[in-house]
C-alpha cells in the first residue's frame, strides 16, 4: 500500500533538516529516499524549498551572534569584514547556479546512481581529511581571510552534484585552508544562509507555475519538519566534531552509497 503524500512529506522533511548541516548530503538523501518512497515533487521544487526550513533553524540558533555583528558592523572593522566575507563566499554558487540550474534539477538529480557514487567518494575524501594532523590557523568562523573564504566558496559549488554535500564540501575546504573543526563546521551554517535562501527564491520563481494546492501542502509539511529536526542538529553539532571529528559521516555516507547502489542493481 502507497503511503500517503503528505506523510512522505514529513519524512523526507525530517530527512532533510537531520541531514542538512551534517557532511553528508541532505538533496542527496532526501532524493534517494524519495526514488525509493515513490515521491515525486514537480519541478522538484519541494527538495529545494523546504531547505528553507533549515535556514530558519540557523537564524533562530544564532540569531544573538547575527544581531552582535550586524549591530557592531559599522563600528568594528571585524563584523564588516565577516559580512564581506560571507557575501563574497556566496557569489560564485550564485553564478554557477543560475547558469547551470536546469541541467542539475533535469540531469543531475535524476540520476541515483551518480548520488550514491558521490555519497562514497566524498566520504571517502571526509575519511582522509579528517586522519590528517592538520594545524588550525582560525580557531573562530569570523577570523577566516577574506580570501580564503572566497575559495571555500568555490568548492561549495561542488555540491551542485547531488550528494557531494554543500555542507562536507564547505567543511573540507575550510579544514584545508587553516580552519579548526569547530570554525569549519560553523562557517559552513553561516554561508549556509544565503546560499539556501537564494536557491529558494530562484527555484521558487522558476517553479511557482507548476505548483497546485497539493504541492504547496507538502511543502508547508516538510518546511516545518525540517526545522524542527534542524534546529536539533545544529544545536548539538559544534560540540560533538569539536571532540570527535567527522569520520562517523564519512563512514555513514559510505555506507549508504553503498546500500543504494545494491538497492539499484537489484531492482
Amino acid at each position: 500500500m502507497d503511503l500517503p503524500a503528505n506523510f512522505l512529506a514529513l519524512i523526507l522533511g525530517f530527512i532533510e533538516g537531520l541531514t542538512e548541516f551534517l557532511p553528508v548530503s541532505s538533496t542527496g538523501h532526501i532524493l534517494l529516499a524519495g526514488h525509493f518512497l515513490g515521491f515525486e515533487s514537480a519541478g522538484k521544487t519541494f527538495e529545494v524549498v523546504i531547505q528553507l526550513g533549515a535556514v530558519l533553524a540557523v537564524l533562530s540558533v544564532y540569531a544573538a551572534k547575527l544581531w552582535q555583528v550586524f549591530s557592531t558592523a559599522p563600528s568594528d572593522p571585524h563584523s564588516r569584514r565577516f559580512i564581506a566575507a560571507i557575501l563574497l563566499a556566496f557569489l560564485p554558487a550564485v553564478f554557477i547556479g543560475v547558469l547551470a540550474h536546469d541541467f542539475i534539477k533535469t540531469v543531475l538529480f535524476e540520476s541515483p546512481r551518480l548520488i550514491a557514487v558521490m555519497l562514497i567518494l566524498g566520504g571517502v575524501v571526509l575519511l582522509f581529511v579528517d586522519r590528517l594532523k592538520l594545524t588550525p590557523k582560525y580557531e573562530d568562523a569570523m577570523d577566516i581571510p577574506i580570501p580564503r573564504a572566497i575559495a571555500i566558496g568555490f568548492i561549495q559549488c561542488l555540491a551542485m552534484v547531488p550528494g557531494v554535500s554543500r555542507s562536507g564540501a564547505t567543511i573540507v575546504g575550510a579544514l584545508a585552508l587553516g580552519a579548526s573543526k569547530r570554525a569549519a563546521a560553523e562557517f559552513s551554517f553561516f554561508l549556509a544562509m544565503p546560499t539556501m535562501a537564494g536557491a529558494f527564491a530562484y527555484d521558487l520563481l522558476k517553479n511557482w507555475a507548476l505548483l497546485d494546492p497539493n504541492a504547496v501542502t507538502q511543502i508547508g509539511i516538510g518546511f516545518v519538519a525540517a526545522f524542527v529536526a534542524a534546529v536539533i542538529v545544529v544545536k548539538g553539532l559544534l560540540g560533538y566534531v569539536s571532540k570527535h571529528g567527522y569520520a562517523l559521516f564519512g563512514w555513514w555516507r559510505i555506507v549508504v552509497g553503498i546500500v543504494v547502489l545494491l538497492a539499484l542493481g537489484a531492482a
